[in-house]
């Protein structure tokens, strides 16, 4: 009589022969992975050679660059190497900084990948099409708009002072331009900063933000499976997701909307069309509508950097204004010199603020809401001093240095710009005393 069962001994014998080629497998595997990152390094010290950098250490590349110290060491940057500096995250991620005018034109005169994240024709296509909603006679109605939506976050505050405590304001600021976009491009009806529910998708935006500044500098982060697993990368998926059901439900109440025969010969009579109707009627060249995924990458787009940029920008006019009472004083009196009889801010007004335009133009260069904009090159680049990059090198354009950087603004961190008699860039820039502007420095 034959006996088909395996016997104990030859299952554990095939048990083993089976761990064994799987380690093998690893090993190679690892092996591979080892010589490909070696690979690649050994193609950013050749690409990025041309452009010298801080002491870096092999495997983790520039410490000095972590925490809050960033920004200072940047700057530490731009005072020793002219125009552009490799900066290495670990041993097979580097960049290449730059900070210099004629640098950026040559990286921005290229077709990019954006509106903010689009490549080439569909970039250009797509930017044709909704340059319409940003033409002048479009936005002269929303200033309206936007004076109504800055009052209420300003009787919110009103209520709030009476408190006798501090007020963190990039959240109420932040529901203010969420607001303002959602009256002025996607036709919301209502008040985003009295509904509550939205301050979900405020937060997510938030926690978007720093989740992708802490991906970015962790080496082990860089594989989407195993930040998927990681718990940032779950919490990113969730964000994620909440910012996007946000915006499918701005996109479906809109649509719903238009189904009513009233509302849509309305939305006809418009000489020009809000940014989410746009894209609604808008027909490619083969005359068919834009996909629901485009549509949706648009206005998640717009809705992201039309109000989480704007209530950056506005906080740290606030914050430099508040640094300096004197000139927040100056500005107050021209305002009210205009206003003085309570009335409503309009498009004609906002010429007639010299001052207070100086003061926002000035924080905005020393704070730029937008401190860096990345780039990866779909072909060789040569800048103007002889150096080049190879295609496939990532740049990255610092706004943050190019407007602290002592080569294009004398003294920057002490002297103003922006009067109208005065150039964008004077040569007398040190000479405080003959520049019509002499008073508002945010040192």
């Amino acid at each position: 009589m034959s006996v088909s069962a395996l016997s104990p001994s030859r299952f554990v014998g095939s048990i083993s022969g089976f761990l064994q080629v799987a380690s093998v497998l690893g090993l190679l595997l690892l092996l591979l992975k080892v010589v490909q990152l070696y690979l690649h390094r050994q193609w950013l010290l050749k690409a990025f050679q041309q452009f010298p950098s801080p002491p870096f250490h092999w495997f983790f590349g520039h410490q000095q660059f972590q925490g809050d110290q960033e920004l200072q060491q940047v700057l530490k940057c731009v005072e020793n190497f002219p125009s552009a500096f490799t900066r290495w995250l670990w041993g097979s991620k580097a960049s290449l900084s730059i900070y210099d005018p004629d640098y950026m034109k040559v990286i921005l005169g290229r077709s990019g990948y954006g509106l903010l994240l689009l490549n080439g024709q569909p970039w250009f296509q797509h930017r044709r099409m909704l340059t319409p909603a940003f033409h002048y006679d479009i936005l002269k109605p929303y200033v309206k708009t936007m004076g109504n939506s800055v009052q209420s976050m300003l009787d919110k505050w009103e209520k709030l002072a009476g408190q006798d405590s501090s007020i963190e304001i990039f959240q109420h600021i932040s529901l203010m331009t969420l607001d303002t976009v959602m009256k002025c491009a996607f036709s919301h009806k209502g008040s985003i900063q009295v509904d509550g529910n939205y301050k979900n998708y405020i937060q997510a935006i938030g926690d978007l933000s720093n989740l992708f500044y802490s991906r970015v500098r962790n080496m082990f982060h860089q594989n989407d499976t195993i930040y998927s697993l990681s718990s940032n990368g779950r919490m990113a998926n969730g964000a994620c997701q909440l910012a996007h059901d946000h915006t499918d439900g701005v996109i479906k109440l809109r649509k719903d909307q238009l189904q009513d025969e009233e509302e849509l010969e309305k939305v006809k009579k418009k000489r020009r069309l809000d940014f989410l109707d746009i894209l609604l009627f808008a027909r490619t060249e083969n005359g068919d509508s834009l996909s629901d995924k485009d549509i949706r990458a648009e206005v998640d787009t717009f809705m992201f950097e039309g109000h989480d940029t704007t209530a950056s920008g506005v906080s740290w006019i606030f914050y430099a204004l508040a640094t300096h009472p004197e000139y927040q004083q100056r500005c107050r009196e021209e305002v009210q010199s205009l206003l003085g009889d309570g009335s409503s801010i309009t498009w004609n007004h906002l010429d007639q603020m010299p001052y207070t335009t100086m003061c926002i133009k000035e924080s905005l260069r020393l704070y730029p809401p937008v401190p860096t904009i990345v780039r990866e090159l779909s072909t060789p680049v040569t800048f103007p001093d002889g150096r080049s990059l190879p295609k496939g090198a990532t740049v990255v354009l610092s706004i943050y240095a190019l407007h602290h950087n002592p080569k294009v603004w004398p003294n920057p961190e002490v002297c103003s710009r922006f009067s109208p008699t005065q150039p964008l860039i004077p040569a007398l820039l040190g000479r405080s005393k003959e520049l019509h502007w002499e008073a508002v420095c945010y040192e």
